[in-house]
């Protein structure tokens, strides 16, 4: 990081400082230590009811890193029946969760956004292992991730509602807004901790709990994610966190449930067809970008 600071203002008058003086911040080094430390820092297992724990099977599946073909960890892989248990403990948190002032919501998406840029050589690091994209970038998406923590800590407060006079003028129309329930979120390999963060952040606001399936290309940044997010004072059973390297199997059921409330995909346009698909036999809301179709307008 380069912090440059007008001349004047620090009561330098070197003429030969062209009005600024320079301050560079060495990032840490990237070490095979280093690497090692914060891989055994990643929880390996899947976070259902605000316990990690291994899957049903006993199953397990590699992450790898992309450039070097190495096995970085092994995490827990789940199947239908943690996809059941995943959805049962958001389901019975919901009621409770809904109850939580918004206040309190906005202060624990704030507590998260502290964290994760407290710890964002880590982030960044575990996304190029994983991912493969270069540091520099990573560094890059940890700001824009943790932005929607901190936009949506703000806007936890402002879920208004409306009151007005009904169109005969004999009466008042008060409408309030409530959360959907629980919701299903898929997240893709190239943006691991953004997508998370844009996804688990206005559910956290809007008082709706969630079951997370990342990419299992990518899943070791949601995980760490995840534990922030404890570490942050989410309670038990809002956010439960399944990777897996069997989607359809697992997140299926979930989708054709009638508990789940909502769906929110980042991902192909295939699989965002099929999933569209299932959310119809239930009418679930959902909010889809499947292959370079962003629901948000560029402007």
């Amino acid at each position: 990081m380069i912090l440059v600071t007008p001349a004047a203002a620090t009561g330098c008058h070197n003429p030969t400082d062209e009005g600024v003086i320079v301050t560079v911040t060495a990032q840490p080094a990237v070490t095979a230590e280093r690497e090692t430390r914060l891989l055994a820092s990643v929880p390996t297992g899947l976070l259902i009811n605000g316990e990690w724990r291994e899957a049903a099977s006993g199953k397990t599946f590699d992450v790898e890193d992309p450039a070097t073909g190495k096995v970085l960890l092994s995490i827990a892989d789940a199947g239908p029946e943690d996809g059941a248990a995943a959805l049962d403990a958001a389901a019975a948190a919901q009621e409770s969760w809904a109850k939580v002032p918004p206040r309190e919501r906005g202060e624990i998406l704030r507590r998260a956004f502290d964290l994760v840029t407290e710890r964002a050589e880590d982030f960044a690091l575990l996304m190029t292992l994983e991912m493969g994209k270069p540091l520099a970038e990573a560094r890059g998406e940890v700001t824009y991730g943790a932005e929607f923590l901190r936009w949506f800590s703000e806007e936890a407060v402002r879920a208004f509602g409306r009151y007005s006079v009904s169109p005969d003028g004999k009466s008042r129309l008060l409408v309030t807004k409530k959360p959907v329930g629980p919701c299903l979120l898929i997240t893709p390999w190239n943006f691991p901790l953004a997508m998370a963060t844009r996804k688990i952040a206005p559910a956290v606001a809007a008082g709706c709990t969630m079951v997370l399936k990342s990419a299992n290309l990518t899943p070791l940044t949601s995980q760490l994610f995840a534990g922030v997010m404890q570490e942050a004072g989410l309670p038990a059973g809002v956010l439960n966190v399944i990777p897996t390297s069997t989607a359809g199997a697992t997140t299926g059921p979930l989708i054709k449930d009638a508990r789940l409330r909502k769906l929110s995909f980042t991902g192909s346009t295939e699989v965002g067809r099929r999933l569209l698909a299932d959310a119809s036999e239930n009418v679930l809301r959902t909010s889809m970008e499947p292959g370079r179709q962003c629901p948000v307008p560029g402007l």
